[in-house]
């Protein structure tokens, strides 16, 4: 069976399970959505893993009256994983699976609040409200001064989030504006197995990132500030610090 022909089955038995309990409407527009990514994946644009998170999220979003477009480009370069409307607001959505290039393996957690600040501060300057989705098993090292509301972000916070991005995502660089202005509403935790999709607020989220202890609380700052007495730390040993 070639990839094509399997990616395609495993989205029909997904979408078959997610129209058990929906109206016709509903089915019709996961159905569209399905063929939308099967035409995609000929091209080598998605894979498996990121198309069924998309779909399940989809379902949640439809039932939530959102018109549900995936793969949406926002302008030349970005394209969105969901881009939701609902009357004159809409919702933005970027599914996060926990991959790791085999380039950042050295530094996993700090590449990944790279992509995960890039993600925000990119894609929610066009979005009234941005989420990201992840699965139940991943929890997100999110870097905290972007979930917090950007009146409380400092200017040490936006020096910062600015040199992580630009050491992995530079092309273009974000500007500090958009990093002052950033601002993420929700967590979706998308469970594929059980078809469900659950909402966090960022705050109740970082919590759970806490305990986990995938990201550094503020008084690790002072932690890292005393170990500057001790030896020189190079600029990119500070990042990774701060936000790992």
């Amino acid at each position: 069976m070639t990839n094509s022909k399997k990616f395609e089955e495993d989205l029909q038995v997904l979408v078959a399970r997610l129209s058990v309990d929906a109206d016709d409407d509903c089915k019709r527009k996961l159905n569209k959505l399905k063929n939308d990514l099967v035409n995609l994946q000929k091209q080598n644009v998605v894979k498996i893993n990121h198309s069924v998170m998309e779909l399940v999220c989809a379902k949640y979003l439809v039932l939530k009256g959102y018109d549900v477009e995936l793969e949406y480009p926002l302008d030349p370069i970005l394209v969105c994983d969901l881009f939701s409307t609902k009357g004159y607001g809409n919702l933005i959505v970027e599914i996060e699976t926990g991959y790791i290039p085999p380039e950042h393996a050295m530094a996993p957690l700090t590449y990944t609040a790279a992509r995960l600040a890039s993600k925000i501060v990119r894609y929610s300057s066009f979005a009234g409200k941005f989420a990201i989705g992840v699965p139940p098993h991943y929890v997100l090292p999110l870097p905290t001064p972007l979930t917090v509301p950007p009146r409380k972000r400092t200017p040490q916070d936006i020096s910062r989030i600015k040199a992580l991005c630009d050491r992995y995502y530079n092309n273009p660089p974000v500007t500090e504006e958009c990093i002052r202005n950033a601002r993420i509403q929700a967590i979706h935790i998308i469970d594929v197995d059980r078809l469900s999709v659950r909402e966090m607020d960022p705050e109740a989220y970082m919590k759970r990132a806490l305990s986990k202890g995938v990201i550094f609380a503020a008084e690790d700052e002072a932690a890292f500030e005393a170990q500057k007495t001790v030896r020189p730390v190079r600029v990119e040993e500070q990042i990774d610090y701060y936000l790992r």
